[in-house]
């Protein structure tokens, strides 16, 4: 499985409408010019003052040529944008003159860009952290409707054929959530369930994790888990699913068979479900040096609209292949 070809070509069928709020940004400026050659955009548009990111192009010997330049805090959609931000906040104290303030930072600018539609996409990270990028995503675009958590996923691919969807697996929650409740465990699974769909392209099953096996253990750990595991039922979701499960009970049926005899999950496990980050983040990186696989991400899930989060480190590769991940997910 080649995902970053199979991700490049659904951007490229696509043509959607890519926003980069770290205008300025070397790396970003020449991500934008490679999204735009190789046509996995219809358009990129990059925010900041139009001198600096004009400075920063000829630096790095970068054409502008059929790029956007929009700088946020004297564009004449302004008003208009701050005025929406306030309608979205004002529940919260948001005031029609702190609005203004805040429309004018390209992480809120792009985020609302997406929530008009006037965007499809937005990615960022590389000069913000992820709890900026997430700030900006939750308080304009908001999360799936029947969801409140934001998450992340990462595909784990280049495995042996027997693993998952023919060696590709989504690993979820590794970046985000540290110790998430039983409900926002819920909300991670039914995320991840739609991250395999559109990363993968098979139907999810789904396997939460734990250090325990049907109760064969009692800590509050494992209580979270199964109690995820009833509000999953209690959903009823649309797609399959058990836990709580220990690594082995979930991926080997033999031991399934021991473990957890008459689960839904045997044999065909191709996302896990992680019950904290410390788990998650550990995990992938095992399978990742160890395995030898390949680790995508970590992709945004949760989201109404398709953002995404880069590494501060992330390569000019690294920015272009989120972005194609990233549009591939717009409707």
């Amino acid at each position: 499985m080649d995902f970053v070809e199979i991700m490049k070509g659904k951007a490229v069928s696509k043509q959607k409408k890519l926003v980069l709020p770290e205008g300025t940004e070397p790396r970003t400026i020449k991500a934008a010019r490679i999204i735009i050659d190789e046509r996995l955009a219809a358009s990129v548009t990059l925010l900041g003052e139009t001198a600096n990111i004009q400075t920063a192009a000829e630096k790095e010997g970068v054409n502008l040529g059929g790029i956007h330049i929009v700088c946020p805090k004297t564009d004449t959609k302004l008003n208009s944008y701050a005025h929406e931000y306030y309608e979205l906040r004002k529940h919260k104290g948001m005031t029609e003159e702190q609005a203004k303030i805040d429309m004018a930072d390209p992480l809120r600018w792009g985020a609302m860009m997406v929530h008009l539609n006037e965007a499809d996409a937005m990615v960022a990270g590389a000069e913000n952290t992820t709890g900026d990028v997430l700030r900006a995503g939750l308080a304009i675009i908001g999360t799936v409707p029947g969801l409140k958590t934001a998450s992340s996923c990462f595909v784990m691919a280049g495995l042996d054929s027997q693993w998952g969807a023919d060696g590709a697996m989504i690993f979820s929650d590794c970046a985000v959530i540290p110790d998430p409740t039983a409900e926002q465990l819920a909300d991670i699974s039914e995320s991840a369930a739609r991250s395999c769909r559109e990363f993968l392209g098979v139907e999810p099953v789904a396997a939460l994790l734990s250090f325990s096996t049907k109760g064969s253990a009692k800590h509050d750990n494992v209580a979270k888990v199964q109690s995820a595991v009833e509000i999953l039922k209690g959903r009823n979701p649309g797609f399959v699913f058990d836990g709580e499960l220990q690594a082995d009970a979930a991926l080997v049926p033999s031991v399934t068979d021991k473990k957890a005899p008459g689960s839904p999950v045997k044999g065909k496990v191709n996302t896990l479900v992680f019950p904290d980050l410390g788990a998650g983040n550990i995990g992938y990186k095992l399978v990742q040096r160890l395995g030898n696989a390949e680790a995508f991400g970590p992709f945004l899930q949760g989201f109404a609209k398709p953002i995404s989060d880069l590494s501060r480190g992330a390569s000019v590769d690294d920015i272009v292949t989120t972005c194609a991940v990233t549009l591939s997910r717009a409707q």
